[in-house]
């Protein structure tokens, strides 16, 4: 099994967002049976909370589900079980490779550094703007999904 884990701040808007669109096209492709997906948190204020209103609801609009999420914090034995440890911003990444204690590790990258943006996901949290965070995601995802279809021969 290849597992996939998406970390944000608090593991309510992006990173949800991100573990829910990345199951949507995995499911499509019909690859469930060969790709997990997770998203956690490096902060610890939603723990056992569901995804923000505002990512409920842009999901929602393509049909893409939240059932059953719900906040998590990143622990260290998320290291040995996940493949691919994907950072939606710069300073996630930092937090992601103290807490994890693996600096230099290549399964851990920044999101969008997958695409031609290579920049960070801006927080809907913050800018309010789920729209440009669900496209940079879906994007993202694209992008993500093709790179596991190549390194892991699916």
């Amino acid at each position: 099994m290849i597992r996939v884990l998406f970390v944000c701040l608090g593991n309510i808007c992006r990173s949800p967002m991100a573990e829910a669109v990345m199951r949507d096209l995995v499911e499509r492709e019909h690859l469930s049976h060969k790709v997990e997906v997770d998203s956690a948190a490096t902060s610890s204020w939603h723990i056992g909370e569901p995804p923000h209103r505002g990512t409920q609801d842009k999901l929602k609009e393509y049909g893409i589900s939240t059932k059953g999420m719900q906040g998590r914090q990143l622990q260290k034995a998320d290291f040995e079980k996940f493949d691919y440890i994907i950072g939606m911003d710069e300073s996630n990444i930092r937090n992601i490779r103290t807490m994890l204690g693996n600096p230099n590790s290549p399964k851990i990258f920044r999101f969008l550094d997958l695409t031609d943006h290579r920049k960070d996901v801006p927080d809907p949290y913050y800018t309010g703007d789920f729209q440009e965070t669900y496209d940079l995601v879906l994007e993202g995802c694209r992008a993500l999904l093709e790179k596991i279809k190549v390194e892991k021969q699916l």
